[in-house]
């Protein structure tokens, strides 16, 4: 498979800068992943394509205000570091620019020194494990001293930072948001619930994976960067009811996705409580073991997240999904419009 069949040309006008005001007013896709059939929705109407018994999986991570910009100490330049992942003893994988200023022993300070980064270790493509050095408590500071680490497509500021993390994040470890999950409200989940629709949850905490584009032609020879993720017993209870009584399971967003298919991988079929690191990576020809169908965003070019979609449905179905799409004036990428891919197109009062 090469790079460029995942290509497609996209008007940077329709690349959304800031959410809409009201989250769940946005347009969605549908298609069957079946016949590639298309039918044009509100995200709001979602509920209607839900049945009774429908299992739907949220990501529940939360993303860390992990954008700091501070000062080189020895000369006084400016750099930027995105925390990335927690690697244990407050020594934690990120990004730094410019990389280059940077090498094992630069101290980093922010705030006047009330955080500082220590380089400890220099990777390829701007990836750094640092030390941070502070006293009190490090998500306090990071709040006060970070921002949200918008991708850089978005060129706006976001003034409400809440806007970037979905109403049900709970674990504090992202660096960046399960995207398709900012559609929801509250008041939508719980018309959902109220449907008898089963929502639970699990947690990957989004990292470099989805920083780091594919830059090779050959996809088969990319390496996805690993992220970590938990199962708890009640979600893979639910889950596990939902195979044996073939209801559907209905990922939200390709981290939850992820998630579900490497622990039904790794136990043939079935859902465990369960915890660690994965890197899988999801293209056309994988065989889906956990989900039905998906809820998700509106993806970059050549991404990796484009293969995923396109394994669940057809390459061809996708992109003339997303050439619909861009038709209609959809809205692309993290404060975009969604897609549900379905395996039925009709209403479920």
């Amino acid at each position: 498979m090469n790079i460029n069949d995942f290509d497609y040309d996209l008007p940077e006008e329709l690349i959304a800068q800031t959410p809409l005001v009201k989250r769940d007013s946005s347009k969605l896709l549908m298609m069957n992943k079946n016949t590639g059939e298309l039918k044009h929705e509100e995200f709001h109407n979602i509920i209607d394509y839900l049945n009774s018994g429908d299992v739907l999986v949220l990501n529940d991570t939360k993303v860390i205000p992990a954008r700091l910009i501070g000062i080189k100490e020895e000369t006084g330049a400016v750099i930027e570091l995105l925390l990335l992942k927690d690697l244990g003893n407050d020594t934690w994988e990120c990004l730094s620019k410019p990389a280059k200023r940077l090498k094992v022993g630069t101290i980093v300070s922010f705030g006047d020194g009330i955080l500082k980064a220590e380089v400890v270790n220099k990777y390829d493509e701007g990836l750094t494990h640092v030390k941070l050095i502070y006293k009190g408590i490090l998500m306090e500071i990071l709040d006060s001293l970070g921002t949200m680490p918008l991708p850089p497509y978005i060129h706006e500021k976001l003034d409400d930072q809440s806007r970037y993390q979905t109403v049900y994040a709970k674990n504090i470890g992202s660096a960046a948001a399960p995207t398709a999950g900012l559609h929801f409200t509250e008041e939508l989940l719980s018309k959902i619930k109220e449907k008898g629709i089963i929502i639970t949850y699990v947690t990957l905490h989004v990292g470099l994976g989805t920083f780091r584009p594919v830059e090779v032609e050959n996809v088969l020879k990319h390496h996805m960067h690993s992220e970590f993720y938990v199962m708890n017993e009640e979600t893979a209870n639910i889950l596990n009811k939902a195979k044996e009584e073939k209801r559907r399971i209905i990922a939200v967003g390709t981290t939850s996705t992820r998630t579900l298919e490497t622990i039904a991988t790794n136990n043939n079929g079935k859902f465990i409580a369960t915890s660690g690191n994965t890197d899988i990576f999801i293209y056309p020809g994988y065989e889906f073991k956990a989900i039905d169908c998906l809820i998700t965003n509106f993806h970059l070019p050549k991404s990796t997240l484009v293969m995923l979609v396109s394994a669940l449905s057809k390459r061809e179905y996708i992109l003339n999904a997303y050439k619909e799409a861009i038709a209609n004036n959809y809205r692309f990428f993290s404060f975009g419009d969604a897609m549900l891919i379905t395996n039925n197109l009709n209403k479920n009062k």
